[in-house]
């Protein structure tokens, strides 16, 4: 029996009421189980989506598939992808799969590149999300009871009122900072004293800086864990942080189209890459060239599947995030997912090299004397494309060293990435901040 666009879904009827769990029991499942879960699940979503969202529908059908060609995990390979220019192309509520009176919350994309993406939530939707965050959250050391200082950003961006349902829902206190009015953000923390802050691990640095120029010392806060997401951050950004703060520095990941942020947790105790919350989001990884499968440990393109999503079902979601899946260990149930190293659409082409920022990094924080803080300008000149790495200088860096780093840094990128910078020492605090997801490329070439 199928459904209308405009009827809400029975789960009931189409065969796999997704429940929702507390936040454990989904941990003790075993291997065999959680696939029977999933595969419930899984089924089930396929046959609302097809039902009720007219898109998935044409999709599935230009494709030769149909949800009951699911009989087991590996059948998912047979269905088409869904990128973001296919939510955009539906703008606004066109991927949406049950009647605008049960949808209970929209959020959306900023839309910088084009129309936004939008996304919508029932209750259940709402309550397996604040369900998987305050997972996220209790994996990554906070308690009930706890404070939590939330930076990210509240409004259409997911981050702010995904991080604040989690914790609420595992019964801390929290403290809705939002973004932006840094210093007064630093006296909060000073003062209100939580034991938590979620935000960007940018964001956290510019936060540092300016505990340093109120004269307090960051490792003297109440701070113990930050639970830093919403961007691609290296190994040698969570040292700079931790050691900077005193704190633990664990990876939260998420995207509003699958869910928001909770989609996957770092714990604490190990800091070994994300477990995903699989009984209720599917992964994939594909090479991001000839879109094959690849095994696991093998990196490539993040896919995800929803498995429990009512407002918007998202079927082989292409995430552009490149990662690789590895076996479960603090929470042996679930998969591990790399940290994010880059995405596939952030990568430049440089002289027909690949280039992530996240490599560029790599080598600034390694760098002596210089701050975190850096940006890449693509320009061109005589029909040739040109990367310069913008470095911020500490206030206490001489001038001789200013003369020095740009060579060490070309150099060092030479060597390990294998193309030629330029490279400029600038002022302290000249490069732009960005209180959500910073903007690390400044395109200045022509359009062709």
């Amino acid at each position: 029996m199928t459904t209308t666009h405009n009827e809400v879904p029975s789960a009931r009827r189409l065969g796999a009421a997704p429940p929702i769990d507390d936040l454990s029991s989904a941990e003790r499942l075993s291997t065999d189980e959680l696939r029977a879960l999933q595969l419930e699940r899984l089924q089930w979503t396929l046959h609302h989506a097809y039902a009720n969202v007219p898109f998935y529908r044409r999709k599935f059908d230009d494709a030769g598939v149909h949800p009951d060609d699911c009989r087991e995990l590996g059948d998912l390979e047979k269905f088409p992808f869904t990128t973001k220019q296919d939510l955009r192309d539906n703008y606004p509520f066109g991927m949406f799969a049950v009647a605008q009176e049960q949808v209970r919350r929209v959020h959306a994309s900023s839309g910088t590149t084009g129309k936004p993406t939008v996304v919508g939530y029932t209750e259940s939707d709402l309550d397996v999300w604040a369900t998987v965050v305050a997972r996220s959250i209790f994996a990554a050391g906070g308690r009930p009871g706890h404070k939590v200082h939330i930076s990210y950003g509240y409004g259409l961006f997911t981050g702010g009122l995904g991080a604040h349902y989690g914790a609420e829902k595992l019964g801390m206190t929290v403290v809705p900072a939002s973004g932006g009015m840094t210093a007064r953000q630093a006296q909060i923390i000073n003062d209100f004293r939580p034991e938590i802050i979620m935000v960007t691990p940018s964001y956290m640095l510019t936060l540092l800086d300016e505990f340093e120029r109120q004269g307090i010392d960051p490792r003297s806060t109440s701070l113990k864990v930050g639970i830093f997401g919403a961007e691609p951050w290296t190994e040698q950004m969570r040292r700079e942080i931790e050691e900077r703060a005193d704190i633990d520095a664990v990876d939260i990941y998420g995207l509003s189209e699958v869910m928001g942020p909770g989609v996957a947790q770092e714990a604490v105790e190990t800091k070994d890459g994300l477990h995903i919350w699989e009984d209720h989001f599917y992964p994939e990884v594909v090479d991001p060239i000839d879109d094959l499968p690849l095994p696991d440990g093998t990196t490539g393109e993040l896919l995800f599947t929803s498995l429990t999503k009512e407002a918007l079902p998202i079927i082989r979601y292409r995430t552009r995030d490149l990662t690789a899946l590895r076996p479960g260990t603090a929470r042996p149930a679930f998969r591990r997912m790399d940290k994010v190293t880059g995405r596939s659409d952030d990568m430049i082409i440089l002289r027909g090299v690949n280039v992530f920022p996240t490599q560029i990094e790599e080598i600034v924080l390694g760098t002596a004397d210089l701050s975190p803080h850096f940006q890449l300008k693509l320009t061109r000149q005589d029909r040739m494309d040109q990367l310069t790495v913008l470095v911020e200088a500490l206030p206490e860096t001489t001038s001789a060293r200013r003369e020095k780093a740009p060579v060490e840094i070309a150099e060092k990128v030479k060597d390990g990435v294998g193309v030629s910078v330029g490279v400029e020492i600038v002022e302290p605090g000249s490069l732009e901040r960005s209180v959500g997801k910073l903007r690390r490329v400044i395109d200045q070439r022509p359009r062709d």
